[in-house]
């Protein structure tokens, strides 16, 4: 719209026009979110990063404090192992978490304390070998 308003002609009507003759070109018809509900977060209070936040959210993606992240790391790193084929991939899994844990114990970032402290290998694989006994049957090779 590169048309000037026009002396003596009162900016409400001038832009009103524009608009309707917008809409009889048809220059509205296919906006994207045309016929959708508003979001439900309108009434919220402003804040600068929300489209951060929404595309955060739409990639599925978290930012965690690294605390936070290592501790759903070492929590999630505990259930592979207990689901792991090998004896050999548990300790693995946990070896490997657990650097990262005294890492972080000696080294803390900003944020809140990790709360962890390295796990005993050969603990996870005792549980590990139980959990394995109890989930096969009888006689069967595990």
């Amino acid at each position: 719209m590169t048309e000037r308003k026009p002396p003596g002609v009162p900016f409400e009507s001038w832009v009103d026009k524009q608009i309707r003759d917008a809409q009889r070109r048809g220059e509205f018809d296919a906006l994207p979110g045309a016929g959708e509900p508003l979001p439900t977060d309108i009434e919220s209070p402003y804040d600068e990063l929300w489209w951060i936040k929404r595309k955060m959210a739409r990639e599925g993606l978290a930012a965690l404090p690294p605390a936070l992240a290592l501790r759903k790391e070492a929590e999630d790193a505990l259930v592979a192992a207990y689901a792991a084929p090998s004896e050999r991939i548990v300790r693995q899994i946990i070896t490997d978490v657990n650097v990262k844990i005294r890492e972080m114990m000696f080294k803390p970032p900003p944020g809140p304390p990790l709360g962890k402290k390295p796990y005993d290998v050969e603990e996870v694989v005792r549980e590990w070998r139980q959990r394995r006994a109890a989930a096969t049957p009888e006689g069967a090779p595990g």
